[in-house]
């Protein structure tokens, strides 16, 4: 038994978006610890797409100062980056959309950055694929893909058993999930079954 949590075919709760500064404050201790393990998968001289997203931004703060080429459409991820950090840093051109705290042009094509990584995170996950409840997450996900040899999805358990409008991309696109030890045997099982690699990261009982 790896953990708690909902069964791959029970019953869903709907989300909805919430603004990045929210999410940072929830499930700290998983998202601490997937970080961990997903910066473990970076090697100097990689060149990585990190999408926007509290997790992913853990994830990126462990970077900072790496021999890696970031690009990443997250503004509180570049800020901090430029403030911060010493690895190269390509930014994504467009609008700053302040609610998932992204820059986006509805008009632009697929960034002309090619990564051997791409980092996301994930609002829910269900048996038909990952889904997520604003368009313009789905929309610059579909271009982002077209420029990585494999995506790595950075999701904390509390992802599973929860539906969100929009449907993003199959499991089968998953190469790697990164997500902690509170899965349920039933979701782990649905991620293998998938062909996904999964690493299940040990949460911090001191951190909330």
């Amino acid at each position: 038994m790896i953990g708690l949590g909902a069964s791959a075919g029970g019953i869903f709760d709907r989300v909805t978006a919430r603004p990045f500064t929210e999410n940072q404050m929830l499930g700290v201790a998983a998202k601490k610890a997937i970080a961990q393990e997903a910066a473990a998968l970076v090697q100097d001289g990689d060149a990585l797409i990190i999408h926007g997203g509290s997790t992913c931004y853990l994830f990126a703060m462990l970077l900072a100062n790496r021999n890696v080429k970031i690009y990443t459409n997250s503004m509180p991820l570049a800020a901090t980056l430029w403030q911060n950090g010493t690895c190269h840093l390509t930014l994504a051109g467009g609008e700053l959309y302040r609610e998932p705290g992204i820059v986006f042009s509805p008009k632009a094509g697929p960034p002309e950055f090619y990564a051997s990584k791409f980092f996301l995170g994930a609002q829910a996950i269900t048996p038909s694929g990952m889904q997520e409840s604003h368009p313009l997450v789905v929309r610059e996900t579909e271009l982002l893909l077209q420029r990585a040899d494999e995506a790595i999805v950075l999701a904390d358990s509390r992802k599973f058993g929860l539906r969100a409008r929009n449907a993003m991309m199959p499991l089968t696109r998953i190469s790697t999930l990164i997500t902690d030890d509170g899965i349920s045997d039933s979701n782990h099982k649905m991620l293998l079954d998938a062909g996904i690699r999964v690493i299940i990261a040990r949460r911090n009982p001191e951190i909330p």
